[in-house]
């Protein structure tokens, strides 16, 4: 019989720590993105779903920026689920991450295992760690819940054993979604049911990819003979498959940089991709029809691939690549959800053992290794026996309710149902998860009016979807709902009147840096670099003067609107001023490696390179240091002209332009 039970996974690792008490305003910096010149030349399906309704902001949420580089055992709460064949390890408080898949009877671990939790800046919102399953929701990019609690249940199973349901509010796009999780007996397979809904009375764009890492020293094996090729150079062309430029291109080792490949796997083609090692085991992926999309990324063996490698676990334990299945043809893409419709389908994951030199040995003919996996997969797990169990799982488990709970996620999805009163069978946002960031939105709701803050700090997140921009828009005008008001109109393109929110609310504020911010943000989108210097400068004088103590949210805050703060006066060439921010900040601030890159700017800044020199010479690691990122370069090409940049800070992922 399969056994659900809870376990603590200790590993050395960085804490998650506090996230960043400033609205995200900026547009999202994504690096997949690619001209209009270029999806010209897509197909119509396909060019029509890259540019459906692509997200530009990750409001309401928040950046997840508090986590630094030095670890110490860290406790991580865990559900098991285990049969007589495999052990699934499932980490609800991290986005609900299978962190291991442990085949039994070979002894193999099927995925790539971290040994390490090291936060780094990869997800829509920031924190993300590598390995294991993701499932990613929400837009082009790891998902912004990769370090978030979901609520977990225990739930009967199709074949009436036990199996594991996660389930959260998607924030960046509204829905809810359900992840259900099962061994049925005897079974060599992990299932894996997925169901989003959209409750909406409008349609609703889908990103889905569920993300597998398996170490690097693999070969990818997948039913295609062409694949979409999407570099950092920010270019998406067709290219053969398995060879590209006289290289084969399914063995990750053999790229210099890092690259998406996404396999068009042709209509009617049963869904599957492997990853399997020199003797021809490994892991493989297989679905129901519905999730179209296969892909590898690739970190590459150049230096740049090898020091995210160590960035995101530690030095000599090994590195990996991600197989994925999704949605749509390729990550750039969001599927259109209609009115009160959902998507459903089935995931099994598994061990394969195929002939070696039919699939991994030297000079494998393409054609036969993808029909080995074929007939071998067919053999292991039928098609057809994958579809009957989605059908078993859609119809008669999918809206079962949750019995025993194993894990709590947020309160946003029992806010939305206390506003709508919809009905989610399968899902309940019970009452009891709201807590104190729903308390004031609770309020607004219940009453039509947005309550003041009891104790001088930061404002709490903002609501952004359309009705809650509305009861702001109706409530009594006081400083913080004109706050929250100017945030969500704002993320809704209308900043126009954004701005005039934000300044109405100063005329009363008891608190001004947090409008003074906003408009300073608003001034540097509009091209007025100066005016948010000025106001920048004003906004970090009114936070020291209000802040009340050193606790982890001033320190957040003033870190946050420091940094900012010294970036913008050092564009408009006020370095005295930024010299004066940096001197307010807290000395454990200072300490961190993202302001020690900070010094060394400031360091250049005041023509004293000498000084920006020893910064590095010193040593640093930007904790939150942008994937595709390539600012500690271009500081080191001004540092130390003509010398190389030093391996431990190579971190580019594209060739030298």
């Amino acid at each position: 019989m399969t056994e659900i039970r809870r376990e603590v996974l200790t590993l050395p690792g960085a804490p998650v720590g506090p996230a960043n008490p400033l609205p995200p305003l900026r547009p999202l910096d994504e690096a997949h993105e690619i001209d209009e010149r270029t999806r010209a030349g897509l197909p119509l399906d396909m060019a029509r779903q890259v540019g459906y309704r692509p997200l530009r902001s990750v409001l309401p949420e928040r950046i997840r920026d508090g986590y630094g580089r030095e670890r110490a055992p860290l406790d991580l709460d865990a559900v098991v689920i285990e049969n007589e064949r495999l052990r699934v390890t499932v980490l609800p408080g991290l986005g609900g991450r299978v962190a291991s898949l442990f085949h039994k009877p070979s002894e193999r671990e099927l995925l790539y295992r971290n040994p390490v939790f090291q936060p780094a800046n990869f997800a829509l919102n920031g924190a993300w760690f590598s390995g294991g399953i993701e499932w990613n929701i929400g837009a082009t990019g790891h998902t912004a819940l990769s370090c978030a609690p979901l609520h977990a249940a225990r739930v009967t199973a199709p074949d009436g054993g036990e199996m594991l349901r996660l389930w959260e509010w998607e924030r960046l796009r509204d829905l809810p979604f359900q992840v259900d999780l099962w061994l049925p007996a005897d079974s060599d397979f992990l299932y894996v049911g997925v169901r989003v809904r959209n409750p909406h009375e409008r349609p609703a764009p889908v990103y889905w990819w569920s993300n597998i890492a398996v170490p690097q020293e693999r070969r990818v094996v997948v039913p295609a003979r062409e694949a979409w090729h999407f570099g950092y150079e920010r270019t998406l062309s067709t290219v053969p498959v398995p060879e590209h430029d006289g290289v084969d291109r399914t063995r990750p080792l053999n790229s210099t940089y890092p690259a998406d490949y996404f396999y068009e796997v042709p209509d009617g083609q049963r869904r599957w991709i492997a990853a399997l090692d020199d003797t021809g085991h490994g892991l493989v992926q297989t679905s129901t029809d519905l999730p179209r999309g296969r892909k590898l990324f690739v970190w590459g063996d150049g230096p740049g691939g090898r020091r995210w490698q160590e960035w995101l676990t530690e030095p000599g334990t090994g590195g990996y690549a991600e197989i994925q299945a999704g949605l749509a043809r390729t990550q750039l893409e969001h599927v259109r959800l209609e009115p009160d419709g959902e998507f459903s389908w089935l995931e099994a994951y598994g061990p394969l053992s195929t002939s070696h030199a039919a699939t991994v040995g030297p000079g494998a003919d393409w054609d036969a290794a993808t029909g080995e996996v074929e007939r071998r997969l067919a053999e292991a797990l039928p098609r057809a026996d994958v579809d009957a169990a989605h059908e078993a799982w859609r119809t008669g488990c999918a809206d079962t309710e949750p019995g025993e709970r194993l894990a709590v996620g947020s309160g946003w999805g029992a806010l939305e149902l206390l506003r709508t009163g919809w009905k989610l069978p399968g899902t309940p946002f019970d009452e009891a998860t709201l807590g104190e960031p729903q308390a004031p939105w609770r309020e607004l709701l219940e009453s039509g009016d947005f309550p003041e803050q009891r104790r001088v700090g930061p404002p709490g997140p903002t609501l952004v979807a359309p009705a809650w921009r509305d009861m702001l828009e109706t409530a009594p005008a006081r400083p913080l709902t004109e706050y929250h008001l100017g945030v969500a109109q704002w993320h809704a393109g209308d900043r126009a009147q954004a701005v005039r929110s934000w300044e109405r609310a100063l005329e009363l504020a008891p608190s001004e840096w947090p409008l003074l911010r906003c408009l300073a943000v608003a001034d540097e989108e509009g091209g007025h670099a100066e005016r948010a210097a000025d106001r920048y400068a004003a906004a970090f004088d009114d936070l020291c003067a209000e802040r009340r103590h050193e606790g982890e949210t001033w320190v957040a805050a003033t870190a946050s609107l420091g940094r900012e703060a010294i970036v913008a006066l050092l564009a408009v060439g006020r370095v005295e001023a930024a010299r004066s921010v940096w001197d307010r900040l807290h000395e454990g601030t200072r300490a961190q490696g993202r302001f020690r890159l900070l010094a060394a700017r400031l360091h250049a800044a005041e023509g004293d390179l000498t000084a920006a020199r020893a910064v590095f010479d010193a040593g640093f690691e930007v904790a939150d240091l942008r994937e595709g990122a390539e600012a500690v370069g271009e500081l080191w090409a001004r540092v130390a002209p003509g010398e190389p940049l030093p391996a431990r800070h190579d971190f580019r992922m594209r060739p030298p332009a």
